[in-house]
């Protein structure tokens, strides 16, 4: 059973979904007003990994992401560069999906963007307003916090401890400092097409608003998982659950889930601190996958010390992984000499990788324990390695372990396995593969399952993804 650390108890708890075997999941996107960083990289990639850990214990995932493409700071940068906010959004997008596709980060099931749900979002501030929890001020509408009791269940303070001017609007006649906007009216100067009619005047949405509108048209009133950094705690979830609910009246989400901060030198990453770096800069000198590795070194939960040594010992490990996932491969192709010609991997081996496979699955329900499964990853690698040791090397042993190590590095993201594509792979296995592929396009199925059992009887499975068909040792019988 997997476990979920629940900021809205504060407690690690059994994960029981509101429908069985069918996971509702919202995480908060990005505001694209600039490129992407590392602290985007790292809470996409723990939630990418949440959702496959999900998918591998059975659940069927609906993932939502939205965009924050209206905001004041989209506005402001839009402004400095003399193109439209939506230009200036869209150019950001797109070079999210870049960094997060090559991250090895599955996409979301949907999108949403806020200007995209306008119309939903005055009808959900038009309820607000019509339970008396909202008030309008000149242009502007208020949500009340006073008139939703809860507030501060999640970020566990009460009211007198928490202080407007943290991404809450400052204005001195609202009706209390921690009120937030659900509308706000247009300012002088602002482009028209971030401005909307509403019966409260031109405007836009505030932050909060949208986050409640998009989680609730996709995934219902009520549903799994919410989540994001741990810096939007406070205002952003903590207004979303008091808006959503003194709308509806229902819970809202049943667990929250929040990712640590990325530091440098233990100080929080920042503009500010000069202290910053993005995706671009990173990939610049890493690959990605290197810096994937290097997320999953740190629970989700914990604060990430970012730092060049620590991209280096992730490139280091990632090499040694793969070193010994091409040995095998060799020994499977019997370019190493002393190869046992079995098919059939020794009831011992199977027996301990399986449990050690076993182990991995048990780190990851465990709170999503990225560090726990990697070292059983490693356990894993050192099994392989000590048949490399053997003088009669068991290519079914070698067949069976490798097949685990695939489908545990499939539930991390981890890209152990394209680098050998052309490398190690006979000629004539990668040209059967390519006349399947033809084959299947002229719809001529005989000759595809024909090519298919060649190719398996070659010591290979071979998988139809998007981006063709890809060739993986076959797992033991």
């Amino acid at each position: 059973m997997i476990h979920i650390h629940n900021t809205l108890t504060g407690r690690r708890e059994p994960f029981q979904s509101v429908e069985p075997q069918s996971v509702r999941m919202y995480v908060c996107g990005i505001t694209p007003y600039d490129v992407c960083h590392l602290g985007h990289a790292r809470c996409y990639v723990v939630f990418d990994v949440v959702r496959r850990v999900l998918k591998a214990n059975g659940y069927k995932v609906r993932y939502v992401q939205n965009f924050t493409d209206v905001d004041d700071k989209i506005i402001a940068r839009a402004k400095e560069r003399g193109i439209t906010p939506g230009e200036l959004a869209r150019e950001n997008i797109e070079d999210y999906f870049n960094k997060m596709d090559a991250l090895g980060i599955e996409r979301a099931d949907v999108y949403p963007k806020v200007t995209e749900h306008i119309p939903e979002i005055i009808a959900l501030i038009r309820k607000l307003l019509d339970n008396e929890v909202a008030y309008r001020l000149r242009g502007d509408v208020y949500f009340s916090v006073k008139a939703f009791p809860p507030y501060g269940k999640l970020s566990k303070r009460p009211l007198n401890e928490l202080q407007s001017g943290s991404r809450v609007d400052v204005d001195k006649e609202k009706q209390d400092p921690l009120d937030f906007a659900l509308w706000k009216e247009s300012k002088p100067g602002e482009p028209l097409e971030a401005s909307w009619d509403s019966p409260w005047g031109k405007g836009r949405p505030g932050w909060h608003i949208e986050c409640s509108v998009m989680a609730m048209k996709h995934l219902g009133l009520n549903f799994d998982i919410h989540g994001g950094g741990l810096d939007l705690i406070f205002p952003h979830h903590e207004n979303e659950i008091a808006q959503s609910e003194a709308a509806t009246r229902k819970p809202f989400a049943a667990y929250w889930m929040h990712n640590g901060f990325v530091t440098i030198n233990r100080e929080k990453m920042s503009k500010s601190l000069n202290n910053f770096f993005t995706l671009s800069e990173i990939f610049a000198k890493y690959q990605p996958a290197i810096v994937r590795y290097m997320l999953l070194t740190v629970h989700y939960r914990a604060p990430l010390d970012f730092s060049q040594d620590l991209l280096e010992q992730s490139r280091s490990a990632l090499s040694g992984l793969r070193d010994s996932i091409a040995r095998a491969n060799r020994v499977l192709q019997k370019q190493e000499f002393g190869v046992d010609e079995s098919d059939k991997a020794s009831p011992e081996v199977s027996r301990a990788s399986d449990e050690l496979a076993q182990e991995f699955h048990e780190a990851l329900q465990d709170d999503f324990n990225t560090p726990g499964a990697l070292g059983v990853l490693h356990q894993l690698i050192g099994m392989l390695e000590k048949q490399f040791a053997t003088n009669n090397v068991s290519r079914g042993s070698v067949r069976h372990i490798l097949n685990q190590i695939r489908k545990c590095a499939e539930v991390l993201g981890l890209d152990l396995f394209s680098f050998m594509q052309g490398l190690f792979i006979p000629a004539e296995v990668s040209e059967w593969a390519r006349a399947r592929e033809a084959a299947r396009a002229r719809k001529d199925w005989k000759e595809s399952d024909r090519l298919r059992a060649e190719i398996s009887n070659r010591g290979y499975v071979v998988e139809d993804t998007p981006q063709g068909p890809r060739l993986l040792p076959k797992a033991s019988a």
